[in-house]
């Protein structure tokens, strides 16, 4: 529906959400804009879906359009004005901080400690909000010059596991963080870590937040003034 009424208004140029879900179980260390897109749940079926129609409306209709595939959205505004809270929560640094200052009320879960990777735990590549919105205003001057459906992979290209992360979290917030061991979810790859190569010779697009713990540390600033 929003598609046909930018052809109908003559609304030629969209820049879409998608995520590091559409690749599915990935075929080797670094996932790059070539890797197969074989996703393993509905999230990440649903925008292939888009991808796919982006791109059958650009040879149909004109429609140019740059897809961005998040890998693990994170962070908050430096300022602390803005933050990530969702009802249920299900990201894993929000559920960190949130423990931290829920104390025994909230309890941490890790869900699964048998994934193929060195510490068991998942491994994923950690994009700060604030890059990815760099990103965004790249893609759309992009469009303003370039004809296409296109679509980059958004990450740091470093992988962070679950433990990594709580490790970080310790550091930052400067307790310990307590935690339990459930049943690993379905449709959770051990690995996904972005080969973001081409967003930057081709948007000319840098990260700014490379280390975990000063993403954490914005979350953080966030989440101390947020009532949960």
């Amino acid at each position: 529906n929003l598609l046909d009424a930018m052809v109908a208004t003559g609304h030629d140029k969209l820049v879409f959400s998608s995520t590091a879900a559409v690749f599915g179980m990935p075929e080797r260390e670094l996932i790059n804009e070539e890797h197969s897109r074989l996703p393993i749940n509905p999230y990440g079926q649903s925008k292939k879906m888009i991808e796919d129609i982006l791109g059958d409306y650009h040879h149909a209709f004109g429609i140019k359009s740059v897809a961005l595939r998040y890998f693990n959205a994170c962070g908050a505004d430096a300022d602390g004005e803005i933050g990530e809270r969702h009802e249920p929560e299900t990201h894993l640094i929000p559920n960190i901080l949130k423990s931290v200052i829920a104390g025994k009320t909230s309890e941490l879960k890790v869900f699964g400690d048998n994934y193929l990777t060195p510490d068991g735990t998942c491994i994923r590549d950690y994009i700060h909000v604030s890059d990815l919105a760099s990103a965004h205003i790249l893609a759309g001057e992009y469009l303003q010059k370039h004809a296409g459906a296109f679509a980059f992979n958004l990450g740091n290209g470093n992988g962070f596991s679950v433990l990594d992360v709580i490790k970080a979290a310790r550091k930052v917030v400067g307790q310990n963080i307590v935690y339990t061991i459930e049943g690993p979810r379905a449709g959770d790859p051990p690995v996904l870590v972005a080969d973001a190569k081409q967003a930057e010779q081709v948007l000319g697009w840098q990260p700014a937040y490379t280390d975990i713990e000063s993403i954490i540390a914005t979350a953080w600033h966030w989440h101390q003034n947020e009532t949960f």
